[in-house]
């Protein structure tokens, strides 16, 4: 009988043999975060817009940013993996919102026209810099649970089979990760504390809309918050995110019924790096979930994730002022080094 994560999901080619750990770094940093600790990967945003004048393209000549970064981290060990965030910011974005200035962007012969250049410049980048080595790219967070709160699946489809055929063509061995936000299903559980049979009742919903696209996607990724739990409170007046015992079960039901059904593996991604002993100051905010996987003495919590579908965690900040791994005193290194030193495995 297979183990139970491999009976569940298939593991991507060239991934670690145990739940990767990474976290967010940006360029010139590989050196630095492995003097810290041994991680497995680390991740960096490429954003703009892809007709501003500002994307990532422009960051480097030609899109070097994304090929000196694959450089960087292959030559360190490390997978480097990158948050593909072009849609939103790119003009005019016409709308009231996020949903539907994506929408519009979408929709806009013009502007896609310019992003489909902007996906093969970073493909022939990444792929002439990779490689057969493993990287990931990370298409547009958000952006899948605004299409499916609209009910856009025909808009969706077609945008995923574009991105999945470029990759074919121009980058086979880039792992393309898809967005899971179980908000799309019109409910947060943070806020809404449904029952098991529930969350499992989203997961569903969620599986069907990535079923509906009719795209294989390599593996999925998911954010449980964006902020750490005191950034909220404290900087946004929101004291209700923080998550207890009862959340976490919640979220592995939720993230081992989509998995069941999608057959994909999931990496949690933008954790929150704070941790209970800071003090809910500028870089410095408090948050358990850290904690909660890493600091586990039994290692059950970590292994109930595991045993979900979760094959990798990635920690990062998703706002100026939430807490980073070198502004909580070396807790998260510490954490790293201890995990790192004995992964837990995926078979």
């Amino acid at each position: 009988m297979l183990p139970l994560l491999l009976s569940l999901v298939p593991i991507p080619a060239g991934w670690p043999q145990h739940l990767a750990l990474g976290v967010m770094d940006g360029p010139g940093g590989a050196a630095k975060l492995v003097s810290h600790a041994r991680l497995d990967a680390r991740y960096a945003y490429l954003a703009g817009g892809v007709n501003t004048g500002s994307g990532w393209a422009t960051w480097n000549p030609n899109g070097a940013y994304a090929s000196n970064y694959v450089k960087e981290s292959l030559d360190r060990r490390l997978i480097p993996v990158f948050t593909y965030y072009q849609l939103l910011q790119s003009k005019p974005s016409r709308g009231s919102d996020e949903l539907h200035r994506d929408i519009s962007n979408l929709r806009d012969p013009q502007i896609m026209n310019a992003y489909w250049a902007d996906w093969q410049l970073l493909l022939r980048r990444v792929s002439a810099a990779g490689g057969q080595r493993t990287v990931v790219i990370h298409v547009e967070p958000d952006l899948w649970g605004y299409l499916q709160q609209a009910g856009e699946v025909s808009l969706a489809r077609r945008f995923a089979q574009r991105l999945l055929a470029l990759r074919n063509q121009l980058a086979p061995h880039v792992l393309l990760a898809w967005h899971l936000s179980v908000w799309g299903t019109r409910e947060d559980p943070t806020y809404s504390k449904p029952s098991l049979a529930h969350m499992d009742a989203l997961a569903a919903s969620s599986a069907r809309f990535y079923r509906s696209l009719r795209a294989h996607f390599d593996l999925v990724f998911n954010d449980v918050t964006d902020r750490d739990a005191g950034f909220y409170k404290v900087i946004e007046g929101n004291p209700r995110t923080a998550w207890g015992p009862g959340d976490f079960r919640r979220h592995d039901t939720y993230i081992k019924g989509f998995t069941r059904r999608a057959h994909l593996p999931v990496v949690l991604w933008q954790l929150p790096l704070g941790d209970t002993h800071l003090n809910n100051t500028w870089d410095q905010f408090r948050d358990n979930r850290l904690q909660w996987w890493l600091s586990d003495p039994a290692g059950l919590h970590l292994r109930a994730t595991r045993d979900s579908g979760v094959i990798g965690l990635l920690f990062g900040g998703g706002a100026a002022g939430t807490t980073g791994p070198y502004t909580d005193h070396g807790f998260f290194w510490g954490l790293a080094r201890h995990y790192e030193s004995r992964p837990l495995g995926l078979g």
